[in-house]
Parts: C-alpha cells; structure tokens; sequence
C-alpha cells in the first residue's frame, strides 16, 4: 500500500469538496495542487474528473427531498417542468461549446499562470458586480425565469476557463440578472447536477484506456473526501450568503492569483 498516495488522494478530495462550490474555482485549485503534489499522471487527471462527483453527489443528497418531489411531478405538476426546463436551458450552452473546444481547452488552457490570470479578472469581476449591486434590490428567494436561466447558461460558459469558476459564474449570472444571493446560489448548485454528471462522463469516457485495476481505491479515497467536504461547505455557503456579500470571495482570488503569477513568473 503506497500511504503517500492515499494521503495525497484525500487531500485532493478535500481541495474538491472545499471549492467546488465556492466562487474560487475548484478546477484551479485542483490543478494547482496536482502540481504542488506532483500528482500529474494521465490517471491523476482522471481522477481529478472522478472525484467531482463526490462533490455533485453531496448536492443530491443535500437537496434530495427537492429532487425527488421534482422526478415525481415531471410531466404533471407545472412547477417540476419549469424546473427541469429551466436547467435544460442553462445546461445547453456550456455543454456546446465545451463538447467543440474540450480537447483545445485541456490542452492549452489547463496551467497554473492560466489559473492565475483566470483568478485575478474573476475577483475583479466580482468585486465589481458586488458594487454595481449594492443600491439594487433583487427579487426574493424565487426560481429564475426562462430568459434568466439561458443568461445564467450563457455567464457559466466562461467557466470553461480553468480558474473562473464555474459556481462563480452562475451565482454571479444569477445576481446580475436579478436573483437574491441565496436563489442564485442554490440555482448554480441545481444547475451543477447535469453540468458535472456530464462533463465527468464525457470525460471518463475518453480516458477509460488510462485506468487501471489498482488505481480504484485510490479514486474512492478521493471521492468519499469530495463528497464530505463538499456537503459541509454547501451548508455553510447557504448560511453565509443570507447575510454576507461574495466580496471575501474576490479578495482571496485577487491574493491567490498574485501569489500564482509570482510563484509561476518564470
């Protein structure tokens, strides 16, 4: 049994759970850390595909009355169609555009100084989407409509970008378009379901070759830590964002993508 490895498999799955749905972008993070740990096989890059869905999972389970009054009433309760319809719609353009340019983006984007510039213009951007903010206020805890939902879509492609975030883009969509905090956020949680679901398959379907026998126990050391650290943080952010701005947020991309630029300079 290779300790290390399992030590560093855990840690990654911390490092998964912990930003997946925080606006600090967990793919940043991940390849940052990759690095750090020297955790870059072809299997580790797979493996930090897997373990996203320990993260998604941990929404599922969070919200599992949600989904499953929403699986009973497709077809039959307005509301449930709504819902479904609503993700439909935010999915799609992600989905295109990464299904195009997924083999462009793995291979000239997926770097720490990409990260590191992605993290600085995000912070910016959400600063100032905080103030612009400010004096607005939002509607009420409701679901988004049909127009809201294809913007947030539109706002969650430039997470395609490692480092931008994807929950930061869709919360931040979320707010622009005039979602409360809280509904924005618990929207971009929804909408990571069949994004992650998804982008995980796709993948895991590419790199099938790569895996081996031996390397399953390791990716279920990193799951399982993905998917307890990810249901804590999805109880924390709900509870934050009822009373806090995403401000913190941006200052720690701003000092994390300074240090990245100066410790990647060379």
């Amino acid at each position: 049994m290779n300790e290390a490895l399992y030590l560093k498999a855990a840690l990654l799955g911390v490092v998964e759970g912990l930003t997946e749905f925080l606006p600090i972008s967990s793919t940043g993070h991940l390849i940052v850390a990759g690095d750090w740990l020297d955790f870059n096989r072809d299997a580790d890059k797979t493996f930090e595909v897997f373990i996203q869905l320990g993260a998604i999972l941990s929404v599922c389970w969070y919200y599992r009355d949600r989904l499953r009054e929403v699986a009973r009433g497709v077809g039959r309760s307005a509301d449930a169609n709504r819902f479904v319809l609503n993700l439909l719609v935010a999915f799609l353009p992600a989905a295109a555009i990464g299904f195009i340019a997924h083999d462009f983006i793995k291979k000239w984007l997926f770097s720490p100084r990409v990260v590191a510039y992605a993290m600085l213009f995000g912070g910016l951007a959400i600063l100032f989407i905080e103030y612009a903010l400010k004096r607005r206020t939002a509607t009420a805890d409701v679901a988004p409509t049909r127009t809201q939902a294809l913007q947030i879509g539109c706002a969650q492609v430039l997470a395609l970008i490692p480092g931008v975030s994807r929950s930061g883009a869709t919360i931040m969509g979320g707010m622009v378009t005039g979602l409360s905090r809280r509904a924005a956020t618990e929207f971009s949680f929804f909408l990571a379901i069949p994004v992650m679901f998804a982008a995980t398959a796709y993948d895991l379907l590419k790199s099938w070759s790569t895996l081996a026998v031996d390397d399953l126990s390791v990716f279920a050391v990193g799951f399982v830590m993905a998917f307890i650290s990810a249901l804590a943080t999805i109880r924390l952010l709900l509870r934050f964002v009822s009373q806090h701005s995403f401000a913190v947020f941006a200052y720690y991309r701003l000092i994390f993508g300074a240090w990245l630029l100066w410790h990647y300079r060379g």
